[in-house]
C-alpha cells in the first residue's frame, strides 16, 4: 500500500524485531511509520528531510541505549521541537528521570497496552502541533509589522509586540494592566467609539480610524482592527487588537487631493475647485442677499512671450502672474487658474462693482510693472472681464460665459484694462455668432467676389499691377466690410480657406488677362499673419501656381506688417520669404509703419518691398511750410532705399500726396486718387482703356 503522506511520521526505534512489529500492529491505521533497529540508525534517520512528528525510543538498546540517542539528537543534533515518548522494561526511578532530565515527553513500559499507546501518541503529537502553533503565533505577535495589544475581559493590556512600542513610544511595563484608552489622543469623535463597541459586542469584530497619541505627545492616525476570543462556553477572554500607522496614508491622500483641486504649475486652486467654491458663494450670497463677482483675466501677448523665449519663460511668467494677482485681492477671495494665461478671481462682499473695479484696476497696475525673467525685464498686461451674481447671471455657466464674453470686450478694444459685462455685450456676442455662422455659409457657397485696385510706377505713372481685394456681399445684410469678416476669418480660422480660395482665383484671374494681352506686370495678393505662419503655406503656393499657370514672377505676396507675422521667429519666416524670392515670387510687407516694433530685424528679411499705410499717406498735405508735413511717409521711402527694398503707397487721394511722393522717391503708388477698387467687369474696361 502506497504511503499516505498527508498522515503524521511517526519513528520506531527497538532493536527486538517482536517489539517493533507490536507496534507496527497498533499505530499503522493512523501514521506513516518508519522503523530503526539500533541507535546509530535512528540518528541517521532523524537527518533525513522527512522528519517524524513523534520518536518511540527503546531505552536497553545494545551498543547505543536510548538514554545516548536523546541525548544526540536532542545535544548533538539541535532536535528539541520533535516529541519523544522513551519505552522500556526497566521501571527504575532512576532511568526514567534520565530520560526525562534529557527531555523525554513522555515515558511508557513494558509490556505496552495497544490503547495506550495509541493515546499518548496521538496526545504528544497532537501537543507538538500545538507547540508549533504557540511558537508561530509568538512568532508573528511578536515580529509583527503591526502595533498588536491583547487585553482581558475587563479591557485591561495584558501583552503588547514590539511593533506596539515602536509606534506608541511606551514599554510593555507601562502599557501592562491599563485601558487601552490612555493612547487616545482626544480628537476621536465619541460616536466612532459607540459604533466601535456596538460592532465588538454585536459581531466580534471591527475596524475603522482612530486618532491617538504617542508618550512623545505625537498624534497619529491609525487603522485598527480589533476581535473578540471567546472561551467554548461562548464567554470573552481577550481582546485582540492590532494597529497601523497612516500618516503617510492620509498625507498621500491629501496631496491626491490637493493635485485633484489645484493647478499643478502655480499652486492655485483649479476648475474643480473654482466650480465647488463658486457655486458654495452663490448659495451663500443668495441666502445673505448678497452680491459676488467674477472677474475673468486673460493675458496680453502671452503667446508672443511663450513662442519667442520659449515654455519655460512662460511658465515662470504665469507663476509671477499667479503671485501677483494674489496679492491684490483679499484674504476671503479666491484666485484660481483655468489653464493656459486664464485666470479667474472671485469676490463677495457689500458695494461689489465698486469694490470689483477697484481690485480689477490694481490686478492691471501691479501686472504692469515689469516681470525679471531671462535676464531682462518682460511686460506684459491684461484683460479682464467682470459678471455679477446674480445682476448678470443667475447660475455659474452663465456668470462664468458673461465674464468671458466682457473679458472678449477688453481684450478687442487694446487689452489692459476691464470691462463689465453688459446688455449690449450680449446683444454684440449674438450678432458676432449669426455673423461667424453665415461666414461659413459664405465660404461654402462662394458669396465673395474679387475687387481690384491698379497700381503705378513713378514718376511715369505707368499701370504696373493690380492690388486683389476680397469683397463679401450679403444676400440680406448687404456689403459687409473686410475690416469686420477678416478679423473674425482668422478668430475662427476660416481664413485658410477663404485665403486658398483668393489666391486660386486671382491666380486664375491673372492668367486669363496674361492671355487678353492686359499691361499687368504683377497680381498682389494680400496675406494675413495667420497664413503666413502655416507651415503648410509654402506648398500652398506652389500648387496654386502649378494648378492655374501663373507665371511666379508674376505674384507678389503683401504681407501684413505686424509683429507676429514675421518676428515671432524671424529664423524661419527669412527662410520661408527667401524660399519665395528664389522661386521669383516678389514679397511686400503691408501697412509699414503701423505698430512694428523690430525695425533690426528688418535689414535681414529678404523682402522686394515696403507698403507705406495710407494713414500715413494722409499726412501729407498742400502746406509746404508744416516741417512735419508727411514725415514718416518720407523717412520711411528713405529707409527702405537704404535697405535695398522699392516702395509703394497706398492711399493717394490728391495732387498734392502724389507730388510729394514723387519729389521724395516714392517708387510706386495707388489710391482713390487714381481709382477705387472694382469688380472683374469694371477692372477690365478699365484696363481697356490703357491699351
Amino acid at each position: 500500500m502506497a504511503e499516505q503522506p498527508d498522515k503524521p511520521l511517526v519513528l520506531l526505534v527497538d532493536d527486538l524485531p517482536a517489539n517493533l512489529h507490536v507496534l507496527v500492529s497498533a499505530l499503522k491505521a493512523d501514521y506513516r511509520l518508519k522503523t530503526a533497529t539500533s541507535g546509530l540508525d535512528a540518528l541517521k534517520l532523524l537527518q533525513q528531510p522527512d522528519k517524524p512528528k513523534l520518536v518511540l525510543l527503546d531505552v536497553k538498546m545494545p551498543g547505543m541505549n536510548g538514554i545516548e540517542v536523546l541525548r544526540r539528537m536532542r545535544d548533538d543534533l539541535q532536535i528539541s521541537d520533535i516529541p519523544v515518548i522513551l519505552l522500556s522494561a526497566d521501571a527504575s526511578e532512576q532511568s526514567e528521570l534520565a530520560g526525562l532530565h534529557l527531555g523525554a515527553d513522555d515515558y511508557l513500559f513494558k509490556p505496552i497496552s495497544p490503547n495506550v499507546l495509541t493515546v499518548r501518541v496521538r496526545n504528544q503529537i497532537q501537543r507538538y502541533a500545538d507547540r508549533i502553533q504557540l511558537r508561530l503565533a509568538a512568532h508573528v505577535f511578536e515580529h509583527s509589522g503591526e502595533a498588536i495589544l491583547i487585553t482581558d475581559q475587563h479591557n485591561r493590556i495584558i501583552d503588547v509586540n514590539s511593533a506596539f512600542v515602536a509606534l506608541t513610544g511606551y514599554d510593555k511595563s507601562e502599557a501592562l494592566g491599563k485601558d487601552p484608552r490612555f493612547l487616545s489622543s482626544g480628537q476621536t469623535e465619541r460616536e466612532v467609539y459607540t459604533s466601535m463597541w456596538e460592532a465588538i459586542h454585536k459581531n466580534g469584530f471591527w475596524q475603522g480610524e482612530l486618532w491617538d497619541r504617542s508618550k512623545s505627545g505625537d498624534i497619529y492616525p491609525k487603522m485598527a482592527t480589533i476581535s473578540v476570543v471567546r472561551d467554548r462556553t461562548g464567554n470573552i477572554e481577550f481582546y485582540l487588537a492590532s494597529y497601523i500607522n497612516i500618516s503617510n496614508i492620509k498625507e498621500a491622500q491629501a496631496h491626491i487631493q490637493h493635485l485633484a483641486h489645484h493647478d499643478p504649475l502655480t499652486g492655485l486652486p483649479n476648475r474643480l475647485h473654482l466650480q465647488v467654491f463658486l457655486e458654495q458663494s452663490m448659495m451663500i450670497a443668495k441666502r445673505q442677499s448678497e452680491q459676488l463677482a467674477v472677474m475673468l483675466l486673460d493675458l496680453d501677448r502671452f503667446k508672443n512671450i511663450n513662442d519667442t523665449l520659449g515654455h519655460s519663460i512662460g511658465d515662470e511668467l504665469l507663476i509671477q502672474v499667479a503671485n501677483r494677482i494674489k496679492s491684490s485681492i483679499r484674504k476671503n477671495d479666491l484666485v484660481a487658474r483655468l489653464g493656459g494665461d486664464e485666470f479667474v478671481v472671485v469676490l463677495r462682499g457689500e458695494n461689489i462693482q465698486s469694490m470689483a473695479a477697484s481690485v480689477a484696476q490694481k490686478i492691471c497696475e501691479n501686472l504692469q510693472r515689469p516681470f525679471g525673467l531671462a535676464g531682462t525685464n518682460l511686460r506684459t498686461a491684461t484683460s479682464i472681464g467682470i459678471a455679477i451674481y446674480p445682476d448678470n447671471a443667475q447660475h455659474m455657466e452663465g456668470l462664468m460665459k458673461n465674464a468671458d464674453m466682457s473679458m472678449y470686450f477688453a481684450k478687442s478694444e487694446g487689452g489692459d484694462g476691464f470691462r463689465f459685462f453688459s446688455a449690449e455685450m450680449n446683444r454684440h456676442a449674438h450678432e458676432r455668432m449669426d455673423l461667424e455662422n453665415q461666414l461659413h455659409f459664405a465660404v461654402e457657397n462662394q458669396q465673395f467676389e474679387l475687387y481690384y485696385q491698379p497700381q503705378f510706377s513713378l514718376p511715369d505713372l505707368h499701370l504696373i499691377g493690380a492690388e486683389v481685394l476680397l469683397r463679401w456681399q450679403h444676400p440680406e445684410k448687404g456689403f459687409i466690410s473686410p475690416a469686420v469678416f477678416i478679423p473674425l476669418s482668422e478668430e475662427t480660422n476660416q481664413i485658410y480657406k477663404i485665403g486658398e480660395w483668393v489666391l486660386e482665383h486671382a491666380c486664375e484671374q491673372g492668367v486669363s488677362w496674361i492671355r487678353e494681352g492686359f499691361p499687368l506686370k504683377r497680381i498682389s495678393v494680400n496675406v494675413s499673419a495667420k497664413q503666413f505662419q502655416n507651415k503648410h503655406f509654402s506648398e500652398l503656393v506652389a500648387s496654386v501656381l502649378a494648378k492655374t499657370g501663373l507665371p511666379r514672377e508674376k505674384l507678389e505676396l503683401e504681407l501684413e506688417i505686424t509683429e507676429t507675422a514675421v518676428m515671432t521667429s524671424p529664423g524661419d519666416a527669412g527662410a520661408l520669404l527667401q524660399s519665395f524670392r528664389e522661386g521669383g515670387i516678389m514679397v511686400a510687407l503691408d501697412d509699414f509703419g503701423q505698430g512694428y516694433s523690430s525695425l533690426g530685424q528688418l535689414k535681414n528679411l529678404p523682402l522686394d518691398r515696403l507698403k507705406i499705410d495710407a494713414a500715413f499717406v494722409r499726412d501729407i498735405s498742400g502746406d509746404m511750410h508744416d516741417k512735419n508735413n508727411g514725415a514718416i511717409a518720407a523717412a520711411t521711402i528713405g529707409l527702405a532705399h537704404n535697405l535695398g527694398f522699392q516702395v509703394i503707397a497706398e492711399g493717394v487721394e490728391t495732387q498734392e500726396q502724389l507730388a510729394f511722393l514723387i519729389a521724395h522717391g516714392c517708387d510706386e503708388v495707388q489710391g482713390f486718387y487714381f481709382a477705387k477698387p472694382m469688380p472683374k467687369r469694371e477692372f477690365e474696361k478699365y484696363l481697356r482703356d490703357w491699351l
